[in-house]
């Protein structure tokens, strides 16, 4: 299998990495639109001193101005951003890759805000106040009530319920949400593009009890579900131990950080019914080490998995299986690519050190591993189906190949 998986690696030429600039893309519609939004947000969000106010109108401006500027000398990343950004900062926003201007964006942002300075702002998440509601809202409850209604299914359509709750639940996703783009909810959720659930079954029945790498996305109401499933997973004997990966730091609006992580095992704590059983699990389960976190710096890096450093690849090859969730990680193990559709999904992430199943609704234009009839029914449609958040995949490989 190895050999197999090394050979396709071998013969897929890297495409063109995804780009801002091309008129009518969903990359550019991010720098021209969800970013100037964000930014007066994120502003209003919190009473931000003069200061700091200042500094959000000046990242406005560069972002209007469609000019990277550097960060400021005292920066205490400066220099790695220095040299990922070697011949990008200074240049037009749109012209970087797309996965990179991206992220060089939310830094500058937490750079507005104070986030990593000397005053009163350092460590002040400027995103809290939309994750905090999202998770006090009352469709929370609705969904943690809905947990008991699964006491009616057999063992093996409650474990199919949690994997597309945690699956689905990539559409609670506030950096799209709270800029009225794409995922939020508009149209409705249609269907699987890739369903490689039956592999995900088959891995977990045949490792147990493994070790697992679940990478989250979001926070709030989509951390939850993949709680939800850790605790399954614990509970069951698929899983000796869950390592949860998480952002050291804000990022991308909602994704999660530790902080979110014991927000949300205090939401599922206090809770009625079976999602307050699971919340006592998954307590107990933090405290006797079987469910951990992480939040390896290089969750903020600006690079694609493929570039990960050799502790991070460790965790992963000591790993049984590694769940990678949601669309930015979707992104980050393919390359943020355009590849042609149909190059397989093993083919592209064949530099995995380990088994790894993607858990995504399609928020970007980042795709593997799809027929091309499938790829043309869709288009067909006229909608834009890649980005709206209505479709998701459950794609994935086995084997070891590092």
């Amino acid at each position: 299998m190895s050999h197999d998986l090394d050979a396709a690696r071998d013969e897929t030429p890297a495409a063109a990495p995804i780009l801002g600039n091309v008129p009518g893309s969903y990359a550019l519609s991010v720098f021209r639109e969800r970013h100037p939004v964000l930014i007066k947000q994120v502003r209003e969000a919190l009473p931000y001193t003069p200061d700091r106010r200042r500094a959000l109108d000046r990242l406005l401006g560069e972002v209007e101005r469609d000019v990277m500027e550097p960060l400021e000398p005292s920066a205490h990343d400066g220099a790695a951003w220095a040299e990922w950004g070697r011949g990008k900062i200074g240049g037009r926003w749109v012209d970087a890759p797309f996965l990179w201007a991206e992220s060089y964006f939310y830094r500058k942002l937490l750079e507005a805000t104070g986030y990593f300075g000397d005053g009163p702002w350092r460590g002040v998440d400027p995103f809290g106040p939309l994750k905090q509601a999202e998770l006090d809202g009352p469709d929370v409850d609705g969904e943690l009530a809905a947990l008991d209604e699964t006491a009616a299914l057999s063992p093996d359509e409650r474990a199919e319920a949690l994997l597309l709750g945690s699956l689905w639940g990539n559409r609670a996703d506030l950096s799209h949400s709270a800029t009225g783009t794409a995922g939020g909810g508009g149209e409705r959720a249609t269907g699987l593009v890739v369903d490689d659930g039956p592999l995900l079954r088959a891995l977990l029945g045949d490792l147990a009890p493994a070790r697992i790498c679940l990478v989250a996305d979001n926070a709030g109401r989509e951390l939850l579900p993949d709680l939800l499933l850790a605790d399954h997973l614990l509970a069951h004997g698929l899983a000796s131990e869950v390592a949860l990966h998480v952002k050291p730091v804000p990022y991308f609006v909602s994704d999660a950080t530790p902080s979110d992580v014991l927000a949300c095992l205090r939401r599922l704590a206090a809770a009625p019914g079976r999602a307050g059983e699971a919340g006592a699990r998954l307590w107990a389960a933090t405290e006797d080490g079987r469910l951990t976190l992480r939040a390896h710096p290089f969750a903020c890096a600006p690079l694609p998995y493929e570039d990960m450093p050799g502790d991070l690849r460790g965790e992963f090859a000591a790993a049984d299986l590694t769940i990678m969730k949601g669309d930015l990680n979707y992104r980050r193990l393919t390359g943020d690519r355009m590849w042609p559709p149909a190059t397989p999904f093993a083919a592209v992430t064949g530099y995995f050190p380990g088994p790894v199943v993607a858990l995504r609704t399609l928020k970007s234009d980042a795709l593997v591993g799809v027929p091309e009839r499938t790829v043309a029914e869709l288009d067909a449609t006229g909608r834009s189906w890649r980005t709206s958040g209505t479709h998701a995949m459950i794609q994935g490989r086995g084997g070891q190949t590092a």
